[in-house]
């Protein structure tokens, strides 16, 4: 087991991945209950590997992770039986700044245009050294949580269908 402590930010400056190669992933979600574990598939499509992690609910900055590799079939299996279309596909990049190596995900899909840098952290204290291309800080915001935005995903598909599933909000402008 690992303890997970990050901060996560908006990017103000997408350009900061520019000329980086980036870590194509495709994560869904098959179990989420609130006050429970989050259950995890993510591929590594580049690197054809796959990962399942479970996650505690937050405490603060903090929480606990389990994280195993499984077989890519496994994975592919579980995203297209049991994640329910709750899907994420992203980009990720390792950006260093003062220092500190940020991970930089550009999204795609509904979520087009959402960049997010996020910063594993020692202990929840730690300072950093907040790069120019740093927006808002949302670490404590769910709606920026990838749980969210697969939920979000997943209404977008659904509508497109013709099936109603509610109101859908648009996640990118949430934050100036």
């Amino acid at each position: 087991m690992a303890i997970e402590i990050e901060r996560k930010f908006l990017v103000r400056d997408a350009g900061v991945v520019a000329g980086l190669a980036g870590e194509r992933i495709v994560q869904g979600y098959a179990v989420k209950e609130n006050g429970h574990m989050t259950v995890r598939v993510r591929i590594l499509e580049d690197r054809q590997a796959a990962l399942l992690t479970l996650k505690s609910p937050l405490q603060g900055l903090r929480r606990d992770e389990f994280e195993y590799s499984i077989p890519i079939d496994d994975a592919r299996a579980m995203l297209a039986n049991h994640c329910d279309h709750r899907i994420v596909r992203k980009t990720r990049f390792q950006v260093v700044a003062h220092g500190q190596c940020f991970e930089v995900d550009v999204f795609d899909g509904v979520h087009r245009g959402l960049v997010i840098a996020e910063l594993e952290l020692g202990h929840e204290h730690q300072a950093i050294v907040r790069p120019d291309w740093l927006g808002d800080e949302v670490s404590l915001d769910r709606r920026y949580g990838n749980f969210s935005l697969a939920l979000e995903e997943r209404a977008h598909m659904l509508a497109a269908r013709g099936r109603y599933v509610g109101p859908v909000t648009r996640t990118r402008g949430l934050a100036a």
